[in-house]
């Protein structure tokens, strides 16, 4: 019989609740429309503000959880935060993932790897975008380092937001019905995608359409390209009912 039955796992920052929410939200909507169930396992890395400091600290316990996580016998496993990566230096994430997915293989548990970080990068290929406008929760000097980071990847930034919220759990308390009118005041008219929220913390998913139908553009997330990157690492079709243009089928 074909396997239907998959274990996600998610190196989740300890402040985080975003992430445990969005993406089950997400592959539980797919089981509506295909076969495949899956269930939800996550480690934890300590972390409560977003600071450059002390994602580096984060960041050296995420062998520590791919560890944990592969005891469990995860299918795939999905590092939870995506600053913590750009954070680290320019392509870190293939890097990071390599490493992470190598924990996994010593542990008898091998399972693929991807970053929020990488995720969105590979997104916004998958999707052709070449000029994006992005939306980031982060310090403007943190937001500044994910945009340079992007740039880096070979994208045009167009125009972006930092909403300067310092706090972990207050970036996860940060409403996504404020996210349309944000978006209206940046210049999307001469952008390829919109990169609605560059973090996984950040609430973004009850937005996704409005801002796509408000803007005639494909909007991603964080959370949405990581979503896709797991299905493909799975060799499973990345399609998700509400979850915008990048898991409409299209791709």
């Amino acid at each position: 019989m074909p396997k239907t039955s998959y274990r996600i796992g998610q190196i989740v920052p300890s402040s985080n609740t975003t992430m445990e929410t969005e993406i089950p939200a997400m592959l539980t909507a797919r089981q509506l429309v295909r076969p495949e169930r899956f269930t939800f396992h996550s480690s934890r890395m300590r972390m409560k503000t977003v600071k450059k400091d002390e994602l580096a600290a984060m960041n050296a316990e995420s062998d520590r959880c791919a560890l944990e996580l592969s005891d469990a016998r995860v299918d795939v496993l999905g590092y939870a935060c995506l600053v913590a990566i750009m954070a680290m230096g320019h392509g870190y994430h293939r890097s990071s993932e390599q490493r992470l997915r190598g924990r996994t293989e010593e542990n008898g548990g091998n399972a693929p790897v991807v970053t929020s970080a990488g995720a969105l990068v590979d997104a916004l290929k998958v999707i052709g975008a070449k000029r994006i406008a992005l939306v980031a929760p982060y310090m403007l000097p943190l937001t500044e380092l994910v945009v340079d980071y992007i740039r880096n990847e070979g994208y045009e930034v167009v125009d972006w937001r930092a909403l300067e919220i310092a706090d972990n759990l207050e970036v996860g308390r940060h409403d996504p019905a404020r996210l349309p009118g944000i978006v209206a005041g940046m210049n999307t008219r001469d952008v390829d995608a919109i990169v609605l929220s560059a973090c996984v913390q950040m609430p973004s998913l009850p937005s996704v359409a409005k801002v796509e139908a408000m803007t005639g553009k494909p909007v991603v997330t964080a959370a949405i390209a990581t979503t896709y990157a797991m299905l493909k690492a799975l060799d499973l079709e990345p399609v998700v009912p509400g979850a915008g243009a990048l898991l409409s089928g299209a791709y």
